[in-house]
């Protein structure tokens, strides 16, 4: 089992991979700009050679790019839609320099009265990112939480658009809290495997790259993005439990993205909590 975590960039991206050796991540997800804007970040050869070197020196297993917040794919308004795709060619060429495996990013929310109406704009979205990237960088859909129509809320969104597409490129990372808003109960060993049967069949364990490990502050169903440090939400270290021991997520990297328990993101504590559940389970953890 790999278990990472997001890890931040101030001061340069090419610390960022002995940030997260520091707290015993062995896989690290990170911004390549900031997500709250559409500004990009100018890395220079030097950064981009650090954080490769870095990734080496510290033994991290993988890495992977974040997509800003603002992108939305499935937008009523052209000039955000040239935006997104914009902004998701960049992070992909990104990934690219850095040997990040690629980009996972949130597809975004619709407006008209079904997914399936929005659906061909983002497939074409989709296709014109795809063509315009390096052939080595994935593009990453992250499933949504549920609320506001967030497209992914549901595994056959998004095994509907890796099919159309039909790219080996386009696949999907699965995050724990936001399948628990949306509805998956996944406290009991029964309810994960009727949601991992379920995704497997709509996406394919083949497409599952990467898992955001994610507690949850809000009960099942709420359509609430609300991220909980392992354990000390409402999946619960039982849960956890399930989770770790299922076979499907033995050898893709867990990332988690939890407060903190000092709120300063993910950090050694929670590394430590799944690393103990996992060998509760006789799951075999990189080290």
């Amino acid at each position: 089992m790999i278990i990472g975590a997001h890890v931040g960039t101030s001061g340069g991206i090419d610390l960022a991979p002995e940030r997260g050796a520091k707290i015993g991540a062995r896989a690290i997800q990170i911004f390549a700009s900031i997500p709250q804007t559409w500004r990009k970040r100018n890395l220079t050869d030097e950064q981009v050679q650090g954080f490769r070197a870095g990734m080496v020196e510290h033994r991290i297993h993988s890495a992977f790019i974040h997509g800003i917040y603002l992108v939305n794919l499935a937008t009523p308004t052209p000039e955000q839609l040239v935006k997104s795709e914009d902004s998701l060619i960049t992070d992909m060429t990104v990934a690219s320099r850095i040997g990040a495996k690629g980009v996972i990013f949130h597809v975004g929310i619709f407006r008209t009265p079904t997914f399936e109406e929005i659906m061909p704009q983002i497939v074409e979205a989709l296709i014109r990112i795809l063509e315009a990237t390096p052939e080595d960088a994935l593009l990453i859909i992250e499933n949504a939480a549920g609320e506001r129509k967030g497209v992914g809320a549901r595994f056959s969104q998004t095994g509907a658009l890796i099919r159309a597409v039909a790219s080996p490129r386009l696949v999907a990372c699965l995050d724990t809290a936001h399948a628990f808003a949306s509805g998956y109960d996944i406290t009991q060993r029964d309810g994960l495997g009727q949601m991992m049967d379920e995704f497997d069949h709509e996406v394919g364990y083949d497409r599952l790259v990467a898992v955001h490990a994610n507690d949850s502050k809000v009960r099942c169903g709420s359509g609430v993005d609300r991220h909980e440090n392992i354990g000390e939400g409402y999946i619960g270290l039982e849960g956890w439990g399930h989770i770790v021991a299922h076979p499907a997520f033995h050898t893709v990297p867990l990332l988690m993205e939890v407060p903190g328990f000092e709120n300063d993101g993910p950090d050694e504590r929670n590394v430590g909590i799944l690393k103990s559940l996992a060998e509760v389970e006789g799951v075999a953890v990189m080290g």
